[in-house]
C-alpha cells in the first residue's frame, strides 16, 4: 500500500523513488565514482534524478489540488509533467492521497514504461500525443462539472471573458472517442491547435503550460468560465454578450506581460 508523502523515518519510500529516478536517469542507484567509458557521467545523472524526484512531488501537489478543488471525484482525470524525454504521469486507478514517492510512474514518448510498477493512467495516449505534437511540459486532465457540462452543448465555448484570450482564443470541444484511445489522442491534438486548453465531449478537460502550475491554473480557469457561461445563458429572453476577435487580442496582448515574471508562452503550437 502507498505511504503518503513524509511517511515514516527511515523514508524507504524516498529510497525506492531515488532509485527509480536513478534507473530512468541511466545509471544505478549506488555505484563507482568512476564510472565505464560509456556510461552515463554521474553528476549529470544525479541531477536528472534529482529533477525526476522534484518533478514527481509537484505533480503529486497538483493532482491533489485537482481533487480539493472539485475538479475530479475519486480516480477520475489524471496529470502528467514531461522531464526531457521521460513523462512522469498519474497511475491508474490509485486515489492521490495515497500516492507517495514510492509510486513515482514514468514512460518515454512512445509509452514503454521507464520509472515505477504502476500501470500508468489509461489517459496515456492523449498525454503523449500532445507531448509529442507540442512544447508543453505539463498536463492537467479533469472531468469539472461545468466543463463537462458545456462540452455536451457547443462545440466550442464561446468568448465570455478575457480569460479566453490566454487559452488561445475560444476553446473547442474534441469530438467524443473512447477515453483511452488512440482516437480520442488525436480528437484532442486537433482541438488543441494554436490553444492551451480544451474540452472533451461528454468527457472533461485538458489543459497544458510550461509548469504544472500553470496548467492547474488554466484548468481552473476554463471551469470559472464554463461556469459563468451556463448561468448567463439560463437567463430566459437574454444571451450573453459576447468578446470580438480584437478585444481578445488585446487581452492577449496585456496579458504578456501579466504576473512578476512577464510573459509566457500562450499556445504550444503558436
Amino acid at each position: 500500500m502507498a505511504e503518503p508523502d513524509g511517511a515514516g523515518t527511515a523514508d524507504p519510500a524516498g529510497a525506492r523513488a531515488r532509485e527509480s529516478a536513478a534507473q530512468a536517469a541511466g545509471r544505478a542507484p549506488a555505484g563507482p565514482s568512476s564510472p565505464p567509458r560509456g556510461r552515463p557521467d554521474p553528476e549529470a545523472a544525479g541531477e536528472r534524478s534529482r529533477a525526476l524526484e522534484r518533478a514527481w512531488r509537484d505533480l503529486l501537489r497538483t493532482a491533489r489540488r485537482t481533487a480539493e478543488s472539485g475538479l475530479v471525484v475519486g480516480t477520475s482525470g489524471n496529470v502528467s509533467v514531461r522531464v526531457g524525454d521521460t513523462v512522469l504521469v498519474t497511475p491508474s486507478g490509485v486515489p492521490y492521497d495515497r500516492l507517495g514517492p514510492r509510486d513515482m510512474t514514468g514512460t518515454d514518448l512512445h509509452g514503454r514504461q521507464v520509472i515505477g510498477d504502476l500501470a500508468p493512467t489509461s489517459e496515456l495516449p492523449m498525454h503523449l500525443a500532445v507531448y509529442r505534437a507540442t512544447d508543453a511540459r505539463a498536463l492537467v486532465h479533469t472531468h469539472a462539472v461545468h466543463a463537462t457540462a458545456v462540452s455536451t452543448l457547443v462545440p466550442e465555448l464561446p468568448p465570455i471573458h478575457y480569460v479566453t484570450a490566454d487559452l488561445g482564443g475560444p476553446v473547442r470541444v474534441a469530438d467524443y472517442a473512447l477515453y483511452g484511445t488512440e482516437e480520442l489522442a488525436a480528437r484532442v491534438r486537433e482541438a488543441l491547435r494554436g490553444r492551451t486548453a480544451c474540452l472533451l465531449r461528454n468527457h472533461g478537460t485538458l489543459a497544458c503550460g510550461a509548469t504544472l502550475d500553470q496548467a492547474y491554473d488554466r484548468t481552473a480557469q476554463l471551469e470559472w468560465m464554463c461556469q459563468v457561461w451556463l448561468a448567463a445563458r439560463s437567463v430566459p429572453g437574454l444571451s450573453p454578450s459576447l468578446l470580438s476577435g480584437d478585444d481578445l487580442r488585446q487581452a492577449a496582448d496585456k496579458l504578456r506581460g501579466y504576473g512578476p515574471q512577464g510573459a509566457q508562452d500562450r499556445s504550444p503550437q503558436d
